[in-house]
């Protein structure tokens, strides 16, 4: 059953990179300034959930003007907590000699020109928001994110974390935050809050993806790839593709992300377990756009797009955000009913939709001429296994 407490009973917390879990974990190692960095992390984001619950996180009314152009501003909080911090790089400026600022603003850059010149999409906000970033945020703090009204980083232990603004799917994770506050709203914690998680590694992954001018196959699909100090036994903090594979270091502990229904995790962790149990959808997403083909913005990024910023609300789980995609899949693509069939197959292949649901989904919803062809795919989705849950041993 999904919980949908959060603060002020309305909107989500900050949304951060880096989950509690893990830096609960490294707070109990044996390595005194690693275990300090970590009590200090999970220390500050108690106080920034609480500013977080304050903040008017609605999106502009549709009669709000809206600003065309990209804007930028990049702060440095030089070690302190204060925020945003002393004014370090703003749009018009030349590049700068700190690596974090620039890498902040062309990262932040990127995000935006992906999400306008593919989407048409006006900022975060859809209204012209301005991209406001902070770099060197406190010392020694383990994370990065969005806190309803600007991203976040800091420069990690350098044992574990390092570089935060390195990755670009890392500044295109959090931002897609913002797209979520501003339209869905996804509640953060169970489900809802696994969903918004998802999304930004979708959308994370996809800036990188269409930075680089990659396929789907070309794609690493790895999230946080740039951020794990030397030495970390991993290659991400999530891997897409393969949930559960992306660290198993002696200090991380194993990547516990299941990739299927049958191995969801219902733990009070982690807002009841949002950044282990976005592996499902995570994976979803990668069958889908696998068997689409092709770039994964073009036509299965589409698809989500659109669910994310019509279809869902804040209270959606797995099971709504599966029959909504099959469903814009449909309405974009209704003269090509294998698109919407392959969809309802990937959520079928991780246990969400079960076979028989999915396949009369995808047949029911493909144009009459297209029926025959849908149903030819109906014995491989019926291969798919039914969705079991299973407890976690903490929590």
């Amino acid at each position: 059953m999904t919980n949908n407490r959060c603060f002020a009973g309305l909107v989500c917390d900050c949304c951060y990179l880096i989950p509690l879990r893990l830096l609960e974990r490294l707070s109990g190692s044996g390595d005194p300034n690693l275990a300090s960095a970590a009590a200090r992390t999970v220390r500050l984001t108690a106080s920034m959930q609480a500013f977080r619950a304050q903040l008017s996180t609605g999106a502009p009314p549709p009669t709000a003007a809206v600003r065309t152009g990209l804007r930028r501003q990049v702060f440095t909080c030089s070690g302190f907590d204060d925020l945003p911090g002393d004014p370090a790089r703003s749009e018009s400026d030349p590049a700068v000699a700190d690596p974090a600022v620039n890498q902040a603003l062309d990262h932040a850059g990127t995000t935006w020109e992906f999400y306008n010149q593919i989407f048409k999409r006006e900022s975060v906000d859809g209204h012209g928001k301005t991209l406001t970033s902070s770099v060197h945020y406190s010392q020694n703090y383990d994370n990065a994110f969005w806190n309803g009204q600007q991203m976040v980083y800091d420069d990690g232990d350098g044992r574990v974390f390092q570089n935060f603004t390195n990755a670009l799917e890392v500044i295109g994770h959090e931002l897609t935050h913002g797209v979520t506050q501003f339209t869905a709203q996804l509640l953060y914690r169970d489900q809802p809050g696994a969903l918004n998680e998802s999304f930004s590694d979708v959308f994370g992954s996809m800036v990188k993806q269409w930075s680089l001018g990659q396929s789907v196959d070309e794609a690493d699909w790895l999230i946080g790839a740039g951020i794990l100090a030397p030495g970390v036994k991993g290659k991400a903090l999530r891997d897409m593709a393969n949930p559960g594979t992306a660290y198993d270091d002696p200090l991380l502990g194993k990547d516990p992300q299941p990739g299927h229904m049958k191995d969801y995790v219902d733990t009070a962790d982690d807002n009841g377990g949002v950044h282990t149990n976005s592996g499902i959808p995570n994976l979803a997403f990668v069958l889908a756009a696998k068997a689409i083909g092709g770039r994964a913005w073009d036509v299965t990024g589409r698809i989500w797009y659109v669910t994310l910023t019509e279809r869902l609300t804040a209270q959606a789980d797995f099971l709504k955000c599966a029959n909504e995609t099959v469903s814009v899949a449909r309405d974009l693509y209704p003269q090509d009913a294998s698109i919407a069939n392959r969809v309802a197959k990937a959520w079928a292949d991780v246990g969400v939709l079960s076979a028989p649901d999915a396949a009369v989904s995808a047949i029911a919803l493909a144009p009459a001429a297209s029926r025959a062809g849908a149903a030819s795919s109906v014995a491989a989705i019926a291969e798919a296994a039914k969705p079991r849950r299973r407890k976690s041993k903490k929590g």
